[in-house]
């Protein structure tokens, strides 16, 4: 009775969506197992602004803002999803480190690994923006030590991470493993359950070519099914994957209706023997059923955590059925002392800088783009890196581009708009070095075509202030930019002739698939692109947000 009674009562406090797989001989007494799990935390040890969007619960026409996020919480909620399981693992789906905000990158996200190993995370899988700062460096944030250059920086020495970095499909090319073990075996009430961990196949392609040199990314699901007939000569039956990849569903952050995007023919892909797929990437949030099974995603910055509660038959060891729930990290928990503590000591080494003040914007910067791809701070970081490289000693830049993907979050108004360097590294917080670089007309017009690379996602650059061009959607692949109406301060781009162009270091060495950018002569490194758009606004305080209309897109 007790036992049914503990059922009983696990079932009220989670209520989401559940998918059970056939039963396979099931047996009596199943043993419950709960799997807490997290997607793209991306260095957020504090709430991120805006918190989550969900639907009004009043009027489901609409959306809300509520406040959600931040380590503190996250922990004292992760403690109270633990309350009343036996059997639980906190896990996963990459992405925890990375563009972050500046009191996690300011210290190459050493609090970031130290906070969730803290709050006792068991296993990882690897990201994409685990790989920013290169291979050697994901090796030290499992392994612990000093950074190669910038040598130990925090209030204690750094250990590394408690729990274990998975990277199944991640290959070291010099060596033929993988950099991480593919998988970890965890048993409960004397159950196997593994879990896989694994980025997408698409990484090399999303960090800096030399971040990715000596990798190789494999295929998602080709690698998940090669290792399902070793675990199951290990006697594991029950499988959990961690992938960061996802998908976009178009319904609240516990529903999935009308899911699309990649982790739908992954999972379709799968074999029979994978029980749950833990995914992220995408930011979404969704509980699914994709080919009978559970998917789950938990949105990002760590504004929820997925309870996910598994039944395994004591037989046949295998899972009866899965069912979970996207809890909002709310504000309201109480905060955990051990993280407070966690987060003001390094605040008060990274405070003298995150503290500065910038200046005033009148409205919120956003980065949401327009129906031709340009936003309102794309094009103000655009004319940041321009004015910091406009020197004939800075590189004589007279234009300057830069990546949408390299913009993370809105520079948002509040109080009297008064906004700080913190503020404004949150929304480009690669760190990435300005670099001018000397290209043909032709050049230009060959690395705006490749905006196009992958149709479905075009990576549409931003573009500083007397720069314009007009594309047409409806032409074929290398042929969308208009030519006569690529313009710089009112003349037309000659193909011939020579013009010095800032992009960043990540783009100058071709990132995302920007490979003209590689024959770029003539290269001045400049500032970092923070600090070139901290000192655009103090020089031009009060920032008002202007009309994106640098970009036509004729169809």
């Amino acid at each position: 009775m007790k036992h049914m009674l503990r059922l009983a009562l696990a079932a009220l406090a989670l209520v989401g969506a559940s998918v059970t797989s056939p039963v396979r001989a099931a047996g009596s007494n199943p043993v419950d197992v709960r799997v807490l799990a997290i997607n793209d935390f991306h260095g957020n040890l504090r709430p991120p602004a805006g918190g989550i969007r969900i639907t009004d619960p009043d009027d489901n026409t609409k959306k809300i803002a509520v406040p959600a996020g931040g380590a503190e919480y996250m922990a004292t909620l992760v403690r109270a999803l633990r309350e009343g399981h036996a059997n639980t693992i906190f896990v996963a789906a990459g992405d925890l480190i990375g563009a972050s905000p500046l009191l996690s990158a300011l210290f190459h996200d050493e609090p970031t690994i130290e906070s969730l190993s803290m709050m006792g995370l068991a296993v990882a899988s690897v990201g994409n923006h685990e790989f920013d700062e290169g291979k050697d460096e994901l090796l030290r944030m499992q392994n612990g030590g000093c950074h190669p250059v910038d040598k130990c920086q925090g209030p204690h020495p750094f250990d590394g991470a408690k729990f274990h970095y998975l990277a199944a499909s991640t290959v070291d090319t010099a060596t033929g493993k993988t950099v991480f073990p593919p998988y970890e075996i965890h048993s409960f009430d004397g159950i196997p359950v593994a879990f896989i961990g694994l980025t997408l196949k698409g990484t090399a392609g999303i960090i800096s070519p030399s971040a990715a040199s000596g990798l190789e990314f494999r295929d998602e699901a080709e690698t998940v099914n090669a290792l399902v007939p070793e675990l199951k000569a290990r006697g594991v039956e029950a499988i959990v994957v961690l992938i960061h990849e996802g998908g976009w569903p178009v319904g609240d952050y516990n529903e999935c209706p009308g899911i699309s995007g990649p982790i739908v023919d992954i999972v379709k892909k799968l074999d029979p023997a994978v029980d749950v797929v833990i995914s992220g990437h995408t930011h979404q949030a969704y509980i699914c059923e994709i080919d009978h099974r559970l998917v789950t995603s938990g949105d990002k910055f760590g504004t929820l955590v997925t309870a996910i509660d598994l039944k395994l038959d004591p037989t046949t060891r295998d899972v009866i059925s899965a069912k979970a729930d996207n809890v909002i990290v709310r504000n309201t928990l109480a905060r955990d002392a051990a993280q407070t503590a966690l987060i003001a000591a390094y605040d008060k080494l990274a405070a003298p800088l995150a503290n500065r003040r910038a200046g005033i914007i009148a409205e919120t910067l956003s980065r949401a783009p327009n129906e031709a791809g340009e936003s309102v701070l794309g094009d103000i970081i655009a004319d940041a890196q321009l004015a910091a490289t406009r020197a004939e000693k800075d590189g004589g830049a007279m234009v300057a581009f830069t990546n949408p993907g390299g913009i993370r979050t809105d520079v948002v108004k509040s109080g009297d708009g008064a906004v700080s360097y913190a503020d404004l590294f949150a929304s480009q917080p690669f760190r990435n070095q300005l670099v001018t670089l000397t290209l043909t007309g032709a050049d230009i017009k060959t690395m705006l075509e490749q905006q196009w690379l992958d149709p479905k996602r075009p990576r549409v650059l931003q573009v500083s202030h007397g720069f314009s061009y007009a594309f047409d959607n409806d032409k074929p692949f290398g042929a969308r930019v208009i030519e006569d109406r690529m313009m710089l301060n009112g003349a037309r781009i000659a193909p011939a002739q020579n013009y010095r162009v800032t992009v960043n270091n990540y783009l100058a060495q071709g990132g995302d698939g920007f490979a003209v950018l590689k024959d770029g002569l003539a290269a001045r490194f400049g500032s970092y692109d923070a600090d070139a758009l901290f000192a655009y606004v103090q020089a031009n305080t009060p920032i008002s947000p202007g009309v994106p209309d640098r970009i036509a897109r004729v169809n």
